[in-house]
């Protein structure tokens, strides 16, 4: 933990206790709605971390994906341990999805590829002919930071599935109080690791729901300008820890909504 860190978290039991909220739902919630996350956005002149849209770069022999490409992580630029997650530490993450709003019931097999490092790859246009690909844009800016669970999310997993309106509104009085204190998630394109940021639905949640386990949020793009189909669009990647572990992104789950 970082001195910014710890510092940010004093701050916040300061400011929860003169809210008047018990300092063992403060705890619980730090314990449980904290979690390390990447973000990744356009500009700066750091080194290419991400690149979003366009064509990807494929192995030969890959079948070709079902759905558009999103964007292509280079894991060795993450700064280490920074998600959370356990990711391989270097070779490339290629994400993928289309611009229909929906929850995947069950895995995407084909929703994120992993390309180990070394291994030869070209571009490769898909043949999409319902959509052009994605506008072509680089991530060069990155920074990480605690991800703050959605209030509802964090009422649901602390109070069981009906907590009562008091429960709920102490959910949102802990997620405020971190927000004051410098909790927002300044601007960004791409999310890797941390919790999920959702206008409808939870993601994470979700998955949970249909597939049990030890569900987390790999990655969540803001698809902005890029999907015009969708208003406020979002996309997330979620995946068991253990499926992650072990290389098996064939099992993710992947959601598209809009505000």
């Amino acid at each position: 933990m970082t001195d910014d860190t710890a510092d940010r978290l004093d701050r916040f039991r300061a400011e929860a206790a003169s809210r008047g909220l018990p300092a063992e739902d403060v705890e619980r919630w730090i314990r449980a709605a904290l979690l390390p996350a990447v973000y990744l956005a356009e500009g700066g002149g750091g080194p290419l971390v991400a690149r979003v849209g366009g064509d990807p770069v494929l192995p030969r022999g890959v079948p070709e994906p079902s759905e558009p490409f999103v964007a292509s992580v280079d894991l060795a630029a993450l700064p280490p341990d920074a998600t959370g997650l356990p990711l391989p530490s270097d070779g490339r993450l290629l994400f993928f999805a289309g611009p229909e709003a929906g929850v995947t019931e069950g895995p995407a097999a084909d929703a994120v590829l992993y390309i180990p490092a070394g291994t030869p790859a070209t571009r490769r246009p898909l043949a999409h002919s319902w959509r052009k690909p994605y506008q072509e844009r680089e991530l060069r800016t990155h920074w990480h930071q605690l991800s703050a669970q959605m209030p509802e999310s964090h009422a649901l997993d602390t109070w069981g599935d009906f907590p009562d309106d008091e429960q709920f509104d102490r959910a949102e009085e802990l997620g405020d109080g971190w927000s004051d204190l410098g909790g927002y998630r300044p601007p960004w394109t791409l999310q890797i690791g941390g919790h999920p940021v959702s206008p409808q639905n939870d993601p994470v949640h979700d998955a949970r729901d249909t597939g049990g386990g030890d569900w987390t949020l790999l990655a969540t793009w803001r698809c902005g300008d890029d999907v015009t189909e969708l208003d406020s669009g979002v996309a997330h990647w979620v995946i068991r820890r253990r499926d992650l572990a072990a290389l098996r992104f064939d099992r993710v789950h992947r959601s598209v909504e809009m505000a």
